[in-house]
């Protein structure tokens, strides 16, 4: 006599519309300004003046310096307006609740041996943590963009070469972000949760 036992199909993740069209954007985006950046990058090198370290165009966009500056700060539009409604998103549907970190995140990475739990309470840090360091990007951004309207931006910074530090520091603090938050996800629900937030 053989008896079949039924397994219940495990659920596969799957995330709101806006997240994944939020991602969506986010990649795009960076993209956009990390290519278009480079080529603005090579009109100037940050290090070094003119005869500095110069990125092959393979991985610059825009041709030169104008076309780099146009898809830069149209980007830019993207990305930023992407996060204010992505924000404004979180907090109408009180989402926010669970994306920052909070007073039992910092126990946890000091009590708890809950694998799971540690992954969490990393990854609402890490989503804390790049909120003022995407507003540096935009505000130094905003001054190089603007340097005679927004004059006072370049004061706060000291000089305009400080200020250009500032803004290209911020992109790899962006990019490393973008790394953490990817294996954390990985570690917290596998590919299949990966995969959820964009298709």
């Amino acid at each position: 006599m053989t008896s079949s036992i039924s397994t219940k199909p495990r659920k596969l993740p799957t995330q709101a519309i806006a997240a994944k069209i939020f991602h969506w954007c986010n990649i795009i985006s960076l993209f956009l300004m990390l290519t278009s950046g480079l080529q603005i990058y090579n009109a100037n090198p940050v290090f070094g003046g003119r005869s500095g370290l110069h990125i092959p165009p393979i991985f610059t966009l825009g041709g030169w310096l104008a076309g780099g500056r146009h898809w830069h700060f149209a980007a830019m539009w993207l990305f930023s307006l992407n996060l204010l409604w992505y924000g404004i998103y979180i907090l109408i549907t009180r989402r926010w609740r669970h994306r920052f970190v909070g007073a039992n995140d910092l126990k946890a990475l000091q009590k708890t041996q809950n694998s799971k739990r540690l992954i969490y309470a990393w990854h609402r840090i890490a989503y804390t943590a790049i909120i003022p360091i995407l507003l540096l990007a935009l505000f130094t951004g905003i001054g190089m963009y603007k340097p005679a309207q927004f004059h006072w931006i370049v004061d706060f910074f000291g000089s305009w070469q400080a200020l250009r530090i500032v803004h290209f520091a911020s992109v790899p603090m962006v990019m490393l972000f973008a790394v953490i938050h990817y294996f954390l996800g990985r570690q917290a629900g596998g590919s299949e949760l990966t995969e959820s937030m964009f298709w």
